[in-house]
């Protein structure tokens, strides 16, 4: 190493070490990240000048950084509206931290070609709108200078979370949502500061014991009515246990549990994001925001894989992939036996978590990988009321003194007016990311498990997973045939209200990136 770097970085060495060890003092976050910056500029001109110690030949001119952080985004003050009900919650406080996770993966090439970095950010949340994220990652762009459009941003869709989208009777707090903007910007940066030379390699191992189809078809001669007082659905949702009026489930799953796991070059774990199409397990229980069995598996997968003390913290990360039909219940039975709160949620947790556990003994590592990511935008119709529908919902609403509104009728008429103010058309950021021969695909959408399951049928990858509620949020995304079903996920709301060509065109754009993605 030449003197002038060397002494560089035992500069930045001693001003890492220059407290106590274990005495718990917290340094001054520019001094980090000042320090990190000194040690990576370091870095990055041995390796221009000959390849790190760890590295190969073959891999000299093109390697893998990769950093992880989990930023806090638990609310700073309470009470705060919790979403993804009828009617909105107030929690007073928090049952477990929510975080922004995050990962930076970066291909390093020579110096005649332009490095590739990509950030993954999975937010404890229910749903986050499109103008709000892309104030957060334009936010991060300017400080890590890493493209939006390499920028992939999810929500979980826990149910427990602060409301981002005016949905049913919930809406916004104001601040709350500075505040996330901010996070989620910070979180990549700080995931981005601590790059370092790293492998990656993924698998996967399915786990049906967890995933069931929450639509059930209704028996030949029975209906049911749907808030418009319509009973043409030939679909219930949750239909509760032992409904006789339905047959049969429409018993579509992806039961796939998908695993990225990324190490220093050491074995050192990094982070480990994980992939399972299921809908939150627990409710609002007490009052209280919770990250449910997203943020448990990562509390758990890092106990499962020894990682609760590694440095940098090891950042274990559950995402949602297509669970817009699915959900943790399994109506065949005649009931479920009685849990404590997060009881569940503990269950499902670990479960998941040992699972990644196994496919994680058996991954093979690499560290030289192509990494890219594409976008596009799309234009999707959106179902809209007729001026006699808006007509008769604005009559029904006035007509009802009280608030808040109480009954599916009138709550989904006031999704009537509300959604008379919404366009003829609304725009889609559809996205897809690879890492060598994994790829990840991205929709703004609760998208159905039959979708998800056509997308990695069709994709020319290895290994492929979907993430939604991704980069926006477009409401439900039934397939034209279910919508024709009907059911909870199909009644026009701002919660599902995209016409019946938006299913096979998204399908369509994806699989469309992933073609071009691969060559």
């Amino acid at each position: 190493m030449p003197s002038r770097i060397r002494h560089a970085v035992t500069a930045a060495a001693i001003g890492l070490d220059d407290s106590p060890a274990g005495s718990g003092f917290e340094r001054n976050e520019m001094e980090l990240r000042f320090v990190r910056t000194v040690i990576w500029s370091c870095v990055s001109l041995c390796v221009a000048t000959s390849s790190p110690q760890g590295f190969s030949a073959e891999d000299s001119q093109s390697w893998l950084l990769a950093g992880a952080h989990a930023q806090e985004i638990t609310p700073p003050k309470f009470p705060i509206s919790v979403n993804g009900n009828m009617a909105d919650q107030l929690a007073t406080g928090a049952h477990d931290p929510l975080h922004a996770r995050c990962i930076v993966v970066k291909e390093k090439k020579s110096a005649t070609q332009p490095d590739t970095a990509i950030a993954i950010v999975v937010c404890d949340s229910c749903m986050i709108p499109r103008h709000l994220l892309d104030r957060a990652k334009e936010l991060a762009s300017k400080k890590t200078g890493i493209p939006g459009s390499n920028i992939l941003i999810s929500a979980t869709h826990a149910h427990s979370c602060p409301t981002l989208t005016g949905v049913f009777q919930s809406d916004p707090d104001a601040d709350y949502v500075e505040f996330l903007i901010e996070q989620i910007a910070k979180g990549i940066e700080r995931a981005n500061s601590q790059l370092e030379p790293a492998r990656v390699g993924w698998g996967s191992i399915d786990q049906p014991n967890l995933v069931f189809n929450r639509r059930w078809l209704l028996k030949e001669g029975e209906t049911t009515e749907d808030p418009f007082g319509g009973k043409s659905d030939r679909v219930q949702t949750n239909p509760g246990f032992g409904n006789l009026k339905v047959t049969q489930s429409q018993n579509v799953i992806d039961p796939e549990l998908s695993v990225l796991s990324i190490q220093s070059k050491d074995g050192r774990p990094i982070a480990l994001l994980a992939n399972y199409s299921l809908h939150y397990v627990g409710g609002v229980a007490g009052n209280v925001v919770s990250s449910d069995y997203f943020g448990e598996f990562s509390q758990r997968v890092a106990r499962q894989l020894k990682a609760t003390d590694v440095q940098p913290p090891f950042v274990g990360i559950m995402s949602n992939g297509t669970s817009g039909d699915i959900n943790n219940v399994d109506f065949r039975q005649k009931s479920v036996p009685a849990r404590e709160p997060f009881e569940q949620i503990q269950f499902v947790a670990e479960t998941l978590a040992a699972d990644a556990a196994l496919v994680y003994k058996k991954i093979e590592y690499q560290s030289a990988l192509p990494v890219k990511a594409l976008e596009t935008e799309i234009v999707l119709n959106a179902r809209q009321p007729t001026a006699d529908e808006l007509n008769a919902a604005e009559a029904k609403i006035a007509a009802i003194p009280d608030r808040p509104l109480k009954g599916l009728p009138a709550i989904y008429a006031r999704e009537t007016t509300l959604l008379a103010e919404y366009p003829a058309s609304v725009k889609a950021r559809i996205q897809v990311m690879r890492i060598g021969s994994l790829a990840i695909v991205s929709s703004p959408c609760e998208t159905f498990a039959e979708t998800g399951l056509a997308i990695k049928k069709g994709s020319p990858f290895k290994q492929t997973f979907t993430i939604e509620l991704a980069n926006g949020y477009n409401g439900y995304l039934p397939p034209p045939e279910q919508l024709r079903l009907g059911g909870y996920e199909t009644w026009r709301a701002r919660s599902s209200y995209l016409s019946s060509d938006a299913e096979p065109k998204v399908r369509a754009t994806m699989l469309q990136l992933l073609s071009e993605l691969n060559k």
